[in-house]
């Protein structure tokens, strides 16, 4: 890669606006900031562009629930997600959101100019209906049992017990996410963008542009043929309407990537940037894109051929990475492995995170696991008795016995110059994205520099009479050479190195700068720059995390069952262990709906929002409650109990309630400040 400045587009993929960030989404954003700050450590032109996805159904859905319109719901999760990237110095240039005028006229640009050039197509489908909410079903709305294994309360599109994909009308006895309902079948008109028109130039794009392990999937994909995508969806929806289809809206899949684009040029707009320099076909400007490889297939066909098609240029590159497990496991809520950005924060410092990740992260798309005993292990060897260890070393001696003043000469230059001469090779390793690799020659450096201050032994030497000079100048080179690390560290521990700056008294860790020493130099006083992590952290970290079941005395779960139940009067049960316990996963749900169920004496219908989804729960409490009195109303739900097909729908989970029935039976209702979907802890 040439070292003349370069004029850089980076992005991530956009968060979607229903939900918080945790550790998962991290590994992405981490990595797009480490590569972006690192070009701009070298001088480059380089500009990091993000948005929230804030288009779709389950936005609509979630804001109806909430008692929100969708415009207050995304603007509350975008201020959330902006927080939680501030608290791991996650830098953007610019943060948008997709419900923008600029993505809006994109948008209808891009459709219109697909359109006069004869690469839509438009059809009439039949799809899944809820004939209770009115609304087609998007395939993650429609559940029921697998066409192939069987698998129960699998998802429209495919099987997360088999792998296999298929139709949602191929499901079996399928019904709504949403209501509960049975889908009936209904006809509409779609818009379809014809993907196989730019087989040819995808064939030869993918190659130049794609990463090898990706290369052998999207072959898969062209093999099996490129079908057409429907990019239209029908009212009620959450997004832009299409210019010439009054009643059908853009898929929030078609929106969604051209909000980078509105986000680069509400970006160009503040700050009088040419926004066609860098889109126009032919553009000298590099754009790249750092996505999970989940969503490869939009990133890698969809989107180049949509760009093609409109007459805008297409990415430079699309770089695509693996998923975090943690301690070698799918990230687990009961395990305390699924955690949180903003709950991460408040136990340990983020840089730890960063310099872990990056740690890990190489060029390719395999998963990488947070192994949380080696998180603990490598911050406090690498960081702590490492980096930081060589300048609180030696910059004790320097303030106290020559007034912070460094050494005029280097003791030992051939020693700097391996430092410096390592510049190359760390920066091929951040450009390729191979961090992993970079770290391992910085550790690498940071042990010779630690061995060299070893040998030297500054703190015998100033014990000795006449020994002064020696320690000035071996204590120099030690703060030499922990300029130069912490400048390879730069884009990993951008806080640590701000720090390090007012240490050593210098204005930047620009890339070249390290080629000069700090000679005769006046550095100010050291103060910590990492502390050690210490177990009971992680520990804390852990349970803060967990899913903590505190025991409900006197609280009875009122059965969902096919035919009308009397709350149980028979002998207690066998007696369960507490790990069988301690798999109930209770939630605060609000009512947002309770009706009466036809043909039912005891049962009311509930409709319970879990703070980002929505479940159809039967409840035995209508001897006790009119469902006016219920609606709006808090209670606690066991959220993680298997549905059931039941003679009225489908009951999917379980509310809780105490008393002797009848009258007297009340549901349980959490504390004051309680949030749909939080733990019950």
């Amino acid at each position: 890669m040439s070292d003349s400045k370069r004029k850089i587009l980076v992005t991530s993929a956009l968060p979607y606006a229903n939900g918080p960030i945790h550790l998962g989404h991290l590994v992405e954003y981490i990595q797009t900031d480490i590569w972006v700050r690192f070009q701009k450590q070298r001088g480059h032109q380089c500009t990091y562009v993000c948005a929230d996805d804030a288009h779709g159904t389950p936005i609509m859905l979630k804001a109806d629930q909430m008692g929100k319109s969708p415009q207050e719901l995304i603007d509350q999760v975008s201020a959330e997600h902006q927080r939680d990237f501030a608290g791991f110095m996650v830098n953007f240039d610019n943060y948008y959101s997709t419900h923008s005028e600029e993505n809006r006229q994109f948008s209808a640009l891009i459709y219109e100019r697909l359109r006069d050039a004869g690469h839509i197509n438009r059809r009439t489908i039949t799809q899944a209906y809820d004939p209770v909410k009115n609304m087609f079903l998007p395939d993650r709305f429609i559940k029921g049992d697998c066409p192939k294994c069987g698998a129960k309360d699998q998802y429209g599109d495919s099987c997360e017990a088999c792998g296999a994909t298929y139709q949602p009308t191929e499901l079996k006895n399928a019904y709504s996410a949403i209501s509960g309902a049975t889908p009936i079948e209904k006809e509409s008109e779609h818009y379809f963008f014809k993907l196989g028109d730019f087989e040819e130039f995808l064939r030869n794009w993918v190659n130049e542009h794609v990463q090898s392990q990706m290369i052998h999937k999207l072959n898969e994909w062209f093999e099996s043929g490129l079908q057409e995508w429907d990019i239209s969806r029908d009212a009620p929806y959450w997004g832009f309407e299409i210019p010439d289809a009054p009643g059908k809206y853009f898929y929030v899949w078609m929106d969604a990537p051209i909000g980078y684009m509105a986000s680069f040029k509400n970006w160009c707009d503040k700050n009088g940037v040419d926004f066609d320099e860098y889109w126009k076909e032919g553009s000298d400007a590099e754009l790249y894109h750092f996505i999970g490889k989940d969503i490869a297939y939009f990133h890698t066909l969809f989107w180049p051929a949509e760009l093609k098609g409109a007459g805008f240029r297409t990415p430079t590159g699309v770089f695509c990475h693996g998923f975090l497990t943690v301690n070698g496991q799918k990230m687990s809520k009961s395990r305390g492995t699924f955690i949180m950005a903003e709950t991460y924060l408040k136990h340990l410092r983020p840089e730890y995170l960063r310099y872990y990740f990056a740690a890990k992260l190489g060029s390719g798309i395999d998963d990488i696991d947070l192994s949380l005993e080696d998180f603990r292990y490598r911050v406090n060897a690498d960081l702590v008795n490492k980096v930081v260890n060589i300048a609180s070393r030696c910059a004790g001696f320097i303030k106290k016995k020559f007034d912070g003043q460094l050494d005029s000469t280097l003791a030992n230059p051939a020693l700097y110059q391996e430092a410096i001469e390592l510049a190359d090779v760390v920066a091929d390793a951040y450009e390729k994205r191979e961090y992993g690799r970079a770290m391992r020659e910085i550790m690498h450096l940071a042990d010779k520099a630690n061995q060299y201050i070893d040998a030297a032994e500054p703190w015998v030497l100033a014990k000795q009479e006449g020994k002064e000079a020696e320690v000035q100048a071996c204590c120099s080179l030690g703060i030499n050479l922990f300029r130069v690390i912490i400048s390879y560290l730069a884009p990993v521990l951008p806080e640590v190195a701000e720090k390090a700056c007012e240490f050593l008294n210098i204005d930047t860790l620009a890339w070249e700068a390290i080629k000069e020493p700090l000679l005769d130099h006046q550095i100010n006083k050291f103060k910590p720059l990492m502390q050690r992590v210490d177990e009971k952290v992680i520990e804390e970290l852990i349970e803060d995390s967990k899913q903590s079941l505190a025991a409900q005395p006197q609280v009875q779960a009122v059965k969902p069952a096919a035919e009308e139940t009397e709350l149980s009067k028979e002998p207690v049960a066998d007696t369960i262990e507490f790990p069988d316990f301690a798999k109930v996963d209770l939630r605060v749900a609000k009512i947002a709906k309770a009706e009466h169920v036809e043909g039912a004496d005891k049962l009311l219908r509930l409709t319970l929002d879990l703070g980002g989804e929505t479940r159809n729960v039967f409840a035995g409490i209508k001897s006790a409650y009119k469902p006016e009195d219920l609606e709006g109303k808090l209670t606690v739900m066991v959220a993680n109990l298997a549905p059931r097909k039941m003679k009225f729908g489908v009951s999917e989970g379980m509310v809780l309630a105490a008393g002797p029935g009848g009258e007297d039976l009340w549901i349980l209702e959490p504390h004051a400040g309680a949030q749909p979907g939080m733990r019950i802890k």
